[in-house]
């Protein structure tokens, strides 16, 4: 191998990095809000560029930061509940976007705490929740709110471990 091939090889493997690292952010799961379907250590590829080339829907599994409360940036990992501009409302442990009471079958407890009416997400913004909603720290608690899309760090998309559970992840 001489030296032109040699270069032009680390230029090729240079450039596969730096665009799989722009497309793609692996995370390790440390919350236990999304469970059943995320456990903590789950290992989660995530879409960066879901949002810039695609938009948002029900169900996406997005990861956005928050403030820890100490100036820390913290990495929330929710679903997506609620769409800009749609009115959400939660009652007798169901939630309803637009008045249609939404299948909650997926959530660990089927049940969601909270007293919400009529609340319209802000264009450009998420309502979100964990899907362990008993314990999930997400829109219902004004600490989080709704999400502005252009603070989503990535779309869920892959998890890779545990292996028993490798595959697709996210949408319902």
């Amino acid at each position: 191998m001489n030296v032109k091939e040699l270069i032009r090889d680390i230029i090729i493997v240079v450039v596969i990095v730096a665009a799989v690292t722009f497309f793609i952010k692996p995370i390790i799961v440390k919350q236990t809000s999304m469970l059943p379907t995320l456990q903590e250590n789950n290992y989660v590829f995530l879409n960066r560029q879901a949002y810039r080339f695609g938009q948002p829907k029900r169900g996406d599994i997005v990861v956005f930061p928050t403030d820890d409360g100490y100036g820390n940036e913290e990495l929330y990992i929710k679903r997506v509940i609620g769409l800009p501009g749609e009115t959400i409302d939660v009652a007798n442990g169901k939630v309803y976007v637009d008045g249609e009471v939404q299948d909650d079958s997926y959530t660990n407890d089927g049940t969601t705490p909270g007293d919400i009416h009529g609340f319209r997400v802000p264009e450009g913004e998420l309502f979100v929740m964990g899907d362990n909603r008993v314990v999930s720290i997400d829109s219902r608690d004004p600490e989080v709110g709704t999400v502005p899309i252009e603070d989503i760090t990535g779309v869920a998309f892959f998890r890779l471990f545990p292996f028993n559970e490798i595959g697709k992840v996210g949408g319902f």
